[in-house]
């Protein structure tokens, strides 16, 4: 379980094949910051751009770990195939953390593509494009993840157009553009958005019909 809130910035600094084939994952070394890893134990849960990854190995001298990604996860992720330069990093939730952001499962639901990503005021305007299957659960005001990081919609907008799906638009701060992998997007950057856990659940009472008014029982007789 994780909030969004990122706690560090790392670099994807080397990726092994773990088989010959497409169907064989990869084996990912991941570069921290300086302390990053004190608190951090084999098997612990470190969110990579959203997606949860368990660390199979620690090297605290080097400031780096690695995960084995499965050929499935790579295929329904964006921006872990390969080395990066910035990468959003986010550690288990514990019982005792704030919950600063919004529950953030770690399981990334679908790939956006940034349709547009330019300085407004002392901000940022991003707006993603988001797949077809995401767009019933996107809301004003209401909470996605992008690429890790837990932000709040100010718009959606349903597209008619090509595939469909819709455009959400979302302000960054400039210390969300400083401190996470964010500032380096641009057009067309392939993100990983995760929906909000709640409106997930409303989802699937909907279509169960759980969400139906009991009706009150007549104690009069």
């Amino acid at each position: 379980m994780f909030t969004g809130i990122i706690t560090g910035v790392g670099r994807i600094v080397a990726v092994h094949d773990l088989g010959s084939s497409s169907s064989h994952g990869k084996r990912l070394s991941i570069a921290v910051p300086d302390g990053y890893l004190d608190d951090v134990g084999l098997g612990d849960s470190i969110a990579l751009n959203g997606a949860c990854m368990t660390v199979t190995s620690l090297d605290p001298a080097q400031q780096q770990f690695t995960i084995d990604i499965s050929a499935e996860s790579l295929d329904k992720t964006a921006g872990l195939a390969g080395e990066s330069p910035r990468i959003n990093l986010e550690k288990a939730l514990r019982a005792n953390d704030r919950l600063g952001g919004h529950i953030v499962s770690g399981h990334v639901d679908g790939i956006g593509t940034v349709s547009h990503f330019a300085p407004i005021g002392e901000s940022w305007e991003l707006r993603v494009l988001a797949p077809p299957a995401l767009s019933r659960f996107l809301a004003y005001k209401g909470s996605i993840t992008v690429n890790g990081v837990s932000l709040t919609v100010n718009s959606v907008t349903d597209v008619q157009e090509n595939a469909g799906g819709s455009e959400i638009s979302i302000n960054l701060i400039p210390h969300t553009v400083d401190n996470t992998s964010l500032g380096a997007l641009q057009q067309g950057s392939l993100v990983n958005l995760e929906i909000d856990t709640v409106a997930r659940y409303v989802e699937r009472m909907l279509q169960s019909g759980a969400l139906q008014i009991p009706q009150k029982k007549d104690n009069s007789q």
